[in-house]
């Protein structure tokens, strides 16, 4: 299938000051949370909330910053999440993509809208 990105917006609601930062991200449906690095971090002022204990795709475990609140904003939707400060690119897990209700098109290689609630997100409570 080769990797998915998708182009989101991170922001920090409880310093509306900094202005928000653009990436690109890696959809990984294998990983639950949003990962960002230190930089991106640093960028929105985010406050580490606490330590994580991590277990990494190729077997090590880590312990990394907890930081949060973080917006997420991927088109017209966006959620609310904590994220893992660790590596050099931004990760866009399931869990964000679950609170957007996006998903993952393969045969496009693109992050999109679930087809089946096109006009607002829909969750399982």
């Amino acid at each position: 299938m080769g990797h998915v990105f998708a182009q989101i917006e991170l922001s920090n609601p409880r310093r509306q000051d900094r202005t928000p930062i653009a990436v690109t991200a890696m959809a990984d449906t294998g990983a639950l949370m949003l990962c960002i690095p230190e930089t991106v971090a640093s960028r929105l002022d985010l406050e580490t909330e606490s330590m994580r204990d991590v277990s990494v795709a190729d077997g090590r475990s880590l312990r990394v910053p907890y930081v949060g609140p973080i917006r997420v904003a991927c088109g017209k939707r966006f959620c609310f999440v904590g994220a893992l400060v660790f590596g050099d690119q931004v990760l866009l897990g399931a869990v964000p993509m679950e609170d957007m209700d996006l998903v993952v098109d393969p045969s496009r290689r693109r992050v999109t809208v679930n087809p089946a609630s096109p006009d607002l997100p829909h969750v399982r409570a």
